[in-house]
């Protein structure tokens, strides 16, 4: 069976099954929902959309001439919980492969932030990146006041840069699996609204 393809190249049901088996098999399978249920046709979802999303990243990688070498760390890209909810679970996950990172690189190598961006930033959050005061018996607390634009130029380039990096390689991503990726009845996005495991529940 045939969950899905990429660029016309089929995902057979046992790739799938394979990642789950890892799963089951790996330390966090108490915290997985149990097989058959609702909850693990989601999970069974999520991993067709990794297997997808690693095809899309090695054809684009491919014909962009990349490679796996001198990739960044995975934590120069998703420093934090933050930077991986921004991009997205699958994504995030995929950016566990060094060819994803070094595709990721590629793909926003041009992406940058205005310095009218840099001031607006620091307008809006004055004390984002004001060092903590020293406080008694090794406790710190809040900045008495904000530093300067100047003084702090550097970090918030750096921040809104690697944020609107992940936006890029999101969109395009998103861009390239719906060029490319073709889902069967029953594997569709977790998300998809169309799908009957994709409930709302309290």
């Amino acid at each position: 069976m045939i969950v899905a393809t990429v660029g016309g190249a089929g995902v057979p049901v046992d790739e799938v099954d394979a990642r789950e088996a890892r799963l089951r098999d790996g330390p966090l399978a108490a915290a997985l929902p149990a097989p058959g249920t609702s909850e693990g046709r989601q999970l069974r979802r999520w991993l067709t959309q990794l297997i997808v999303t690693e095809r899309v990243i090695a054809a684009e990688a491919a014909a962009l001439g990349v490679t796996d070498t001198d990739a960044p760390g995975e934590s120069e890209l998703l420093p934090d919980a933050t930077a991986r909810l921004e991009i997205g679970s699958v994504a995030a996950a995929a950016l566990a492969n060094p060819l994803a990172r070094n595709v990721f690189v590629s793909i926003t190598a041009d992406v940058d932030v205005s310095d009218a961006d840099v001031a607006a930033y620091h307008a809006r959050n004055p004390l984002r990146f004001a060092a903590p005061a020293a406080g008694g018996d090794g406790w710190c607390r809040p900045a008495a006041a904000a530093p300067t634009l100047d003084d702090v130029r550097p970090q918030i380039a750096e921040h809104l840069r690697a944020a609107a990096r992940r936006k890029a390689f999101r969109v395009w991503l998103d861009a390239r699996r719906a060029a490319l990726v073709r889902l069967a009845p029953g594997y569709e996005h977790p998300g998809d609204p169309r799908q009957p495991d994709n409930t709302h529940r309290h």
